[in-house]
């Protein structure tokens, strides 16, 4: 079950994750598409906790949360309000992918590469303000 806030909103979190100059980015079957790493929270979970525990089981990975990202609000398949915050990720240990029910690929592209693999305009503007914050602290 989603949790979801006073305002009715689903609530999620992911992570923009930066690794030696590379982007994470996963392709998710169900969907067709490439994406960022993220997902809903689970009850009494605070938004950094769902990201990290989001993008360990998406991408193997484990991670720690720098700096808020912009937060995306839109209405999801099911027709709900949802929100996802996002934070620019610092990679602790780099484990090897193993495919997952969400997710079959995961990809570590240059900036350049990211721009052209990502589905989502805001995936990519995701992946522009955390590469911005590390050329201007």
């Amino acid at each position: 079950m989603a949790v979801l806030d006073s305002r009715g909103r689903v609530l999620a979190a992911g992570g923009v994750i930066v690794h030696d100059g590379r982007i994470c980015v996963i392709h998710r079957p169900r969907y067709e598409d490439w994406s960022l790493p993220k997902g809903k929270l689970e009850a009494d979970e605070t938004f950094e906790a769902g990201a990290v525990r989001e993008v360990s089981e998406e991408t193997g990975l484990r991670a720690r949360c720098l700096e808020e990202l912009t937060p995306h609000e839109y209405i999801d398949r099911k027709g709900r309000p949802k929100i996802v915050r996002w934070w620019r990720m610092s990679v602790e240990t780099v484990e090897p992918f193993v495919v997952n029910d969400e997710v079959d690929q995961r990809r570590w592209a240059t900036a350049a590469e990211a721009d052209r693999l990502l589905d989502y305009e805001h995936d990519r503007a995701l992946v522009r303000e955390a590469l911005a914050l590390i050329e201007n602290p």
